[in-house]
């Protein structure tokens, strides 16, 4: 059964409204802390109606959570990200993390592991959420289980997932690099530099980061009215030497790339057929990196913000905190140059 939408969910002061109390009232209602002096059997029983009828829901996570934490803020990943260590592209969301847990005085709990034995790292064992011990957590990987991501949900349990997860039927907290706007940003650049002949390299992938950077891209080349024929805007992935080729003799002055793996793939094949970057043709990366023109993702600031969404959760249980995009700036390198006429 699908869950329902958290915008659409009855509140417990929908119930105290419906049934003529106050929210402390209902809150003591459905703890069980009632007896004859404070609350009278009548108005119990009107609470309890107004449950049944609205179809509330008790979250008895938000219950404990107004009153009773133990100050710790998950971390859970869904694919090994610590091994690397400061190679990692999780690192500094992980320092983020760290920073912001210490300064509003939570202690931090790591779950990495789940004893399945296929290797998957699932937040549920034994229709148990691992993730309870902690207050609320911070969710990060490539690899989500979005029926996981769905399950928490439903549950009502505070947690934060770090870049866009679309769920259907859930509205899952995010924070999210703002991948889209960077890409336009990338090709407004470009074409401030004079080029109007794009091809773009894609990734086989399909993940909602790899999505955003491509309507990104689609929308300011057809904003702008710049031509882009290449085999990736037409929605085929991957670097084959016919693509190169077919670079070099169709006159493009500028190509972006979605990794810097296929960027540098692309200079190895340019430099062999004596095709210069940035002088022939200007490259641009839709990832971090330091020698190509790309773009930044801010991800300390990013770890940082998640922290303060989850505390902000447990602050108030009732209310959604929704999705948050984080800018992504466009970090100047050395493959971007005036566009040059070629010839197809």
């Amino acid at each position: 059964m699908t869950p329902k939408r958290r915008g659409q969910a009855p509140r417990q002061s929908d119930v105290a409204r419906l049934a003529g109390v106050s929210q402390s009232a209902v809150s003591r209602v459905i703890s069980g802390d009632v007896d004859a002096a404070r609350i009278p059997e009548e108005t119990r029983q009107r609470v309890l109606a107004a449950i049944k009828e609205l179809g509330y829901v008790p979250n008895a996570s938000a219950r404990n959570l107004r009153n009773k934490r133990n100050q710790l803020i998950g971390v859970h990943t869904f694919e090994a990200v610590f091994p690397h260590a400061r190679d990692d592209f999780y690192f500094e969301f992980l320092l983020g993390i760290e920073e912001r847990a210490e300064e509003t005085g939570f202690d931090l709990v790591l779950f990495t592991s789940t004893g399945a034995g296929d290797g998957r790292r699932r937040v549920y064992r034994d229709g148990t959420n691992r993730l309870n011990l902690a207050d609320g957590s911070v969710l990060l990987g490539v690899a989500t289980d979005r029926a996981e991501l769905a399950r928490l949900w439903a549950d009502g349990y505070p947690f934060v997932h770090i870049g866009r997860r679309e769920v259907p039927g859930a509205e899952i907290p995010c924070v999210i690099p703002d991948y889209r706007g960077a890409a336009i940003g990338i090709v407004d650049k470009l074409a401030g530099h004079g080029h109007r002949r794009f091809a773009y390299l894609r990734e086989p992938m399909e993940l909602e980061p790899y999505a955003d950077r491509r309507d990104g891209y689609r929308e300011a080349v057809r904003r702008l009215g710049l031509i882009d024929r290449s085999p990736g805007f037409r929605g085929e992935s991957g670097l084959t030497d016919d693509w190169i080729d077919e670079i070099v003799r169709g006159g493009e002055t500028a190509v972006v790339a979605e990794s810097v793996r296929m960027a540098e793939h692309l200079l190895g094949g340019l430099t062999a057929r004596g095709v210069r970057v940035p002088e022939d043709i200007s490259v641009a990366v839709l990832e971090a990196t330091g020698w190509w023109d790309s773009l930044e993702i801010p991800r300390i600031a990013i770890g940082r913000i998640a922290v303060d969404r989850v505390i902000d959760m447990l602050d108030d249980p009732d209310r959604s905190p929704g999705s948050l995009l984080v800018p992504c700036p466009i970090v100047p390198g050395k493959t971007i140059a005036a566009a040059q006429e070629r010839r197809p």
